[in-house]
Order: C-alpha cells, then sequence, then structure tokens
C-alpha cells in the first residue's frame, strides 16, 4: 500500500526537513526504506531532539531552521559513513554558524523543472499513458497547486527563477463549430499543467514581482501531440497551428518532450532523432525556438513506451541539429518499475560508479567531446541519489561534470513533487565528491564556480535570462492575491514532501 509522506511522517512524529527515505513522484514505485535510511532517520529525531532541548526550543521550529538542516546533513554522514556534506557540529547548535559559511543569497538559483497541477492531486493514473499502472490513489489536490507551488518555491526557497515544466498532454484548439477555444476550454480531458495555465501562471508570477522575471514556461507541444489517424501520421497543420500558438501566444520558451508517452494517440511514441521530430525542429527554428527540454529515465509512465525514454537517441538528435541545445531531464536515470534493490535493478556496477541509463548518456559524450549543445539537468537525480546512497550521488554527479563539464550541468528539482526544493539546495551547497572518489575516478572537487554554474548561470544562458538584471522578490501579499493562507502553515517552510512511500515503512 501508498501513503503520503508527509501522513506517514506524521504518524510516526517524523519532523525532517530532508526526505528521509525515497519519495515517489508517481514516476516510480516507492521503495522500501533502507536500514541506513532508517539510521539517518533515527539520528535526525535523537540529535534534534537533544538540541531543541537545551535551546529551548521545541523540535518543529528547531528542525524549521538552519540548524535543524545542518543536523540533518551531519546524521546523514554519520550514518553513511561518508563526508558527503561539508558540515560541522558548530552549525547544529548556532544559527549565526551555519548562515556566516552557507549566506542565503550566495548562488543565483535558476531550477529548470518546477512543476504543478492545475487542480489534480498527482491523479495521473487516470490518464490514458499510465492506466496500467494499478494503483488507486487520491491526495490534497491542494498540496499540488499553484497557490502552495508559489509559498514553496518562492517564498520558502531560494530559487531565483523557475521554470515552469511541462506535463504531456495537449490542447483543443477549436469547437465543434469551428470556434478557437481558450482557457480551460483548451484541455482535452485531465490536463494536468497545460501549455496555456503555464503561460498564464508564468506572467501572473512576473506580475507579482513588478513585472520583472521570476519565471519563464515551456510548451507540452511534441510531434505525436496530433495524428491523422487515416494515414497514420502526424497532423502537421493541426501541430503547426499549435505551434504557432505556443510560441506567439504563450511566448514559451523551451519545448518539454516526453518520448514515451502518447497524448495524440497516435498508438506510439517517438525518438529525438526520427523523421517525424526531424521535422518539428525545422519548423520550430523558423520560429526561433531552438531549446528542447526532454524527459529521460523514469520510464514507468508506460510499459510499452517505456523504452522511449532511454536517452540512446540523443546522439543523432544533437549531431544533426547543432543549433539547437537539447536539456536531458533527470540526467537519464533509468529507474526500474519495481526496484526492491535499487542498485540491482540499475545495473549499478561499484568497480566503474555507472548505473542505467545515466551511462549511456555519458558514453555519447565519450564518443563525441566536441559535442556542446546537450546539458545534464539533475532534477529527481541528485536529489533521491543523495538520499539513496551518498556514494552513488557522487559518482552521479561526478560523471555529469568529469564528461559534460559544469557549463553543461543544469539545476532543476523536480518540486512541487517533493515539496519545497530549499532542501536539496541546501544539500547541493554542501555537497562534495570525496577524496577518494576523485583520485579512484578521476572525478575533481566541485569549486564554488561549479555550483554557481550548476545553480543557475547555464539554465540562465539556455533561457536567455540575464543574471545581472534586477529581480524584484513576490509582492508581500501575493500569497493574500492567490487567497493562499500562509500562515496556516505557520509563517515556517512546511518540511513535508508531497509524494508517496510504502506504508508499511
Amino acid at each position: 500500500m501508498w501513503i503520503r509522506k508527509a501522513e506517514r511522517d506524521r504518524k510516526k512524529n517524523v519532523i525532517s526537513p530532508m526526505p528521509t527515505q525515497l519519495v515517489s513522484n508517481e514516476e516510480f514505485v516507492p521503495r522500501p526504506q533502507s536500514p541506513q535510511q532508517k539510521k539517518v532517520e533515527h539520528l535526525i529525531g535523537e540529535m534534534s531532539e537533544v538540541r531543541a532541548r537545551k535551546l529551548g526550543m521545541d523540535r518543529r521550529t528547531f528542525m524549521a531552521s538552519a540548524m535543524g538542516m545542518a543536523t540533518c546533513f551531519l546524521a546523514s554522514n554519520q550514518a553513511w559513513g561518508s563526508n558527503a556534506f561539508e558540515v560541522e557540529e558548530a552549525e547544529t547548535w548556532e544559527p549565526a554558524a551555519a548562515d556566516e559559511k552557507w549566506p542565503k543569497g550566495e548562488y543565483f538559483v535558476m531550477d529548470v523543472q518546477a512543476h504543478f497541477t492545475d487542480g489534480y492531486a498527482l491523479n495521473f493514473r487516470n490518464m490514458e499513458f499510465v492506466k496500467n499502472m494499478g494503483f488507486q490513489l487520491s491526495n490534497d489536490k491542494d498540496s499540488y497547486g499553484f497557490r502552495n507551488f508559489v509559498k514553496e518555491m518562492y517564498f520558502d526557497s531560494e530559487s531565483d527563477v523557475l521554470v515552469i515544466s511541462g506535463v504531456p498532454c495537449r490542447e483543443i484548439n477549436k469547437d465543434k463549430e469551428g470556434n478557437v477555444l481558450e482557457g480551460r476550454k483548451r484541455s482535452d480531458g485531465i490536463a494536468i499543467l497545460p501549455s496555456w495555465l503555464m503561460a498564464q501562471s508564468r506572467d501572473q508570477i512576473n506580475s507579482l514581482a513588478g513585472g520583472t522575471t521570476r519565471a519563464v514556461a515551456q510548451g507540452n507541444l511534441a510531434p505525436n501531440h496530433y495524428w491523422d489517424k487515416v494515414n497514420n501520421k502526424p497532423d502537421k497543420a493541426a501541430i503547426l497551428e499549435q505551434m504557432d500558438r505556443e510560441v506567439n501566444k504563450y511566448k514559451i520558451s523551451s519545448w518539454k518532450w516526453y518520448c514515451h508517452t502518447d497524448p495524440g494517440r497516435s498508438g506510439g511514441g517517438f525518438q529525438l532523432d526520427d523523421e517525424n521530430a526531424m521535422w518539428f525542429y525545422e519548423e520550430s527554428a523558423k520560429r526561433g525556438v531552438k531549446l528542447v527540454s526532454t524527459h529521460k529515465g523514469y520510464s514507468y509512465q508506460s510499459r510499452t513506451l517505456g523504452h522511449l525514454a532511454n536517452p540512446k537517441d540523443v546522439e543523432k538528435a544533437a549531431l544533426a541539429r547543432k543549433d539547437f541545445n537539447f536539456v536531458v531531464y533527470h540526467s537519464a536515470i533509468q529507474h526500474g518499475p519495481n526496484e526492491p534493490d535499487w542498485e540491482k535493478a540499475n545495473q549499478y556496477d561499484p568497480t566503474t560508479g555507472d548505473f542505467m541509463w545515466h551511462s549511456i548518456l555519458m558514453d555519447i559524450k565519450k564518443r563525441n567531446p566536441q559535442m556542446n549543445n546537450v546539458y545534464c539537468e539533475i532534477g529527481s537525480f541528485f536529489g533521491p541519489l543523495v538520499i539513496a546512497n551518498p556514494t552513488i550521488a557522487m559518482h552521479g554527479i561526478g560523471k555529469n561534470v568529469k564528461h559534460y563539464g559544469s557549463d553543461h550541468v543544469v539545476w532543476g528539482t523536480d518540486c512541487l513533487w517533493w515539496g519545497s526544493p530549499q532542501w536539496v539546495i541546501d544539500a547541493f551547497k554542501r555537497f562534495q565528491i570525496s577524496d577518494e572518489m576523485c583520485e579512484k575516478f578521476g572525478y575533481k572537487k566541485l569549486t564554488k564556480q561549479d555550483k554557481a554554474n550548476i545553480f543557475g548561470l547555464n539554465a540562465a544562458k539556455l533561457y536567455k535570462v540575464d543574471v545581472k538584471k534586477k529581480r524584484n522578490p513576490l509582492a508581500a501579499d501575493a500569497l493574500d492575491k492567490l487567497k493562499l493562507a500562509y500562515h496556516e502553515f505557520g509563517g515556517e517552510r512546511s518540511n513535508e514532501a508531497y509524494g508517496w512511500v510504502r506504508a508499511d515503512d
């Protein structure tokens, strides 16, 4: 049985800003909590109780502070016997110690994978492309809604600019009488995050920030979204009509593609390097959009098309369209459907540090060292790995930087699926690759410049965001305008992860 992570934590009185087990975003089946993760959770509880009591604080308030976050990282280092996180004991006792070493605003943070839903509680299983996943789940839709998105992503994290990232769905352009539809009428059945809503929400966020850029939006259109079933080929007229709308009316900055989904009900998916995709590039280039963000890995949305989430098609597409940039989401980490043993299921080899399908993405760069238009995105890659096993996280980030360079690794968090992104921001600030790993596998220590590149400078270049240009914070009454009672959460980051875990863990 699955249970929402936040509900499980409340029942077990677990208070932690950092997840203590892998949380499913519904793109994979929840995994059991490992012995090491249980140890991390126990240490966090034990250490926070002692510190909160001696400091005269209740434990929830302590865990919402910088000291609480530092306690999580110290507990992880102790439980795993690693030094994945740079943290000192003093930081768990003194707020000033953490604030001085890890000041807020040190990095420009641009998150290229940020999601919310249009009134749905991650109810993916009612959608055609995931109808065979086999679970009946419900959840609080408000946790995944736009208002909570604004709270968690802007008020409760250091994110400067967000890319509102697409979820596969298509729009209906006209009604039966031929009238062009607008707004929600364009949504075809269950549309979790349609293009029109992403554009509308981007504009609302930027308006709340006084007209400065705090958000950009992607478009959902892909080569198989409109299909001529009679002739079994793309409905190119419908695709171009929607393309013009998304580029000119929605002013999207990138396409978000899921090759292993079938919103147009074509009977199949597509590949980045197939004939239909090549035609799409040509038409998109004419309209000035030359950035494709492609979901790779996490293939469980489709049992029949999941193989199309393999990143092997990135190579030919990137070489054929050198004028385009390709952002490979999740760094193509595979994640099989059932995985009671993550390492075995993903063919993790501790002698090389390779795992599927990340190794395929790395091999592409090894074969093509001069290829400079492919970027590794680390949403739902770094965070889960550093929870699952910090050593594997070192391999994942170490290889991304070794092969693609820190100037071709892009920050993303996949939140709201994980709740507020602040914990993973803090984790990456402190994250480091050990001397032993660097010596044995040829990785390098992450410098502040490396982290600055990854946190936001690379994404800013891709999305043509001026890092030095003024960006206003959202208006103080932004949440009131969105009719979200922030004080219902006590004015603090909720520390809740909105995904799913096993009920018996």
